[in-house]
């Protein structure tokens, strides 16, 4: 990773402070602002662990002492569900055992106040890159881009993380025919661009075509190209998509409204890996993976014989369906952020993140054009929105209309009289989700309003203490 590409990715990393004295978290938050950062903030233990699961911040500044816990608690749990997030330990009160113990426990490094804030941003771009070469070394041993999301891949959600795991697994043979499946807007062509640049073929060409943007003549020419003469305006040789792209990929998207003619060519080129020119009757040979993507349901095309059923297998070697977005619900607010920090950057208005209330209307709505819907929304919200943060206010009125209806009143919990042990409560509700949804984490963490993370912590926290 060069230098150049490594200080652009550190521009999208998240920062939290864990820091109860206000001034000198106002004091650092503003530093680290203009070195581009997205900042959030904590005054305490308990909101900093809430922070650290809802922000999934990429470095912590922690403060030795807060008003309800030990610094070194929390980076042991950090440590422990988050171990390759970085902790950079503050504190008024060094001690050679407290270091010694913080540095054994993994923090990235312990740092005396006062301090100047210039040295603080210098460990926080050296913390970063650490990790950040980490995840590089990381995404070139598995062959594969998923450590991060400058491609625009999101997997917070279960089910993208399964993707991504099938796609590692790919990219280590670098040639097998992948079919994408999926609604509009899932992100399929991001997902194709994805699989052609973290694998074996990353340093050769990579061709796109939509089979719907281009009439039968064209289409063929575009993709196998054309001699010289082949039609009327055919003035000279022109290679064909499948030509320039020797050695890489080429990602056919909409393959399923391609016409039947073409889909006899296309599967002669499958089985053979040749094909000619259009008035060409020379056969070229080239080395090419093939990546198509549809959202149409190519079984039922298939029984109406406006699909081949021989080339629905030849492209079903590796089938990968997309889910839509309202079924990746960890994912939305992930990807919200990743288009503000774009957005940000792109319009030059320092929007640092959104409201309380507009997470909420992104977190409700079902959005039925997919993530693609979700990045017009922030974009949009962005251009028309305020200056330091989005709010329910800036997201379209269908946004507030959903969140609005979806409300439902809680039931009011009437503390006994006697009282309650709340650890035996949280346990009592999680195992309640768990067994209504037969033990599926992601579905039981949905019942509770949390994170799949946060009630696997809970489950381990459970196991651990039963």
């Amino acid at each position: 990773m060069t230098r150049a590409i490594l200080v652009a990715t550190l521009l999208h990393e998240r920062i939290l402070i864990i820091e109860d004295e206000s001034l000198l978290r106002l004091t650092i938050r503003t530093r680290l602002a203009r070195e581009g950062f997205e900042i959030r903030e904590a005054a305490d233990a308990k909101s900093g662990l809430a922070a650290i699961d809802d922000f999934r911040p990429h470095l912590v500044l922690l403060d030795y002492r807060l008003p309800d816990g030990s610094g070194l608690e929390i980076l042991k749990s950090v440590v422990e569900r988050h171990p390759d997030m970085v902790v950079i330990l503050m504190t008024a009160y060094s001690t050679v055992d407290n270091a010694v113990a913080a540095m054994r426990l993994g923090a990235y490094m312990y740092l005396n106040k006062p301090f100047d804030t210039e040295e603080l941003v210098l460990h926080v771009q050296k913390g970063l890159e650490t990790t950040a070469l980490r995840r590089e070394v990381e995404r070139l041993r598995l062959g594969t881009g998923l450590a991060d999301t400058r491609s625009g891949i999101v997997a917070e959600s279960q089910g993208m993380r399964d993707i991504l795991a099938i796609v590692a697994k790919v990219n280590t043979v670098g040639s097998a025919t992948i079919l994408l499946r999926g609604e509009n807007g899932t992100g399929k062509d991001v997902l194709a661009r994805l699989i052609h640049e973290a694998g074996l073929r990353a340093t050769a060409p990579f061709q796109n075509i939509t089979c719907t943007a281009l009439p039968d003549s064209l289409l063929e020419s575009e993709l196998f190209g054309h001699e010289r003469g082949a039609f009327t305006d055919a003035r000279q040789r022109k290679p064909g998509l499948l030509e320039l792209a020797d050695g890489g990929s080429v990602f056919l998207d909409e393959i399923g409204d391609m016409s039947l003619p073409l889909q006899a060519k296309l599967l002669r080129f499958l089985e053979e890996r040749s094909f000619r020119r259009v008035g060409g009757t020379e056969d070229i040979r080239v080395n090419v993976r093939i990546i198509a993507a549809t959202n149409r349901n190519l079984e039922r095309a298939v029984e109406l014989q406006s699909f081949r059923q021989d080339l629905y297998y030849r492209l079903s070697v590796i089938p990968i369906v997309v889910p839509p977005l309202r079924e990746r619900q960890e994912d939305i607010l992930p990807l919200a952020r990743l288009f503000l920090t774009r957005f940000s950057s792109e319009f030059k208005k320092p929007v640092k993140g959104f409201t309380a209330e507009a997470e909420t209307c992104l977190k409700a709505h079902p959005w039925p054009g997919n993530v693609r819907e979700l990045r017009n929304v922030i974009e949009r919200a962005m251009i028309l929105g305020g200056d330091t943060h989005i709010d329910a206010a800036d997201l379209p009125p269908e946004l507030r209309t959903t969140a609005l209806s979806s409300s439902t009143p809680l039931v009011p919990f009437r503390l006994p009289v006697e009282g309650i042990v709340l650890d035996d409560l949280e346990r009592s509700l999680v195992q309640q989700a768990l067994e209504r949804t037969s033990n599926n984490q992601t579905q039981a963490a949905k019942l509770l309003g949390i994170t799949r993370d946060q009630i696997r912590y809970r489950v381990e926290k459970f196991t651990q203490g039963s």
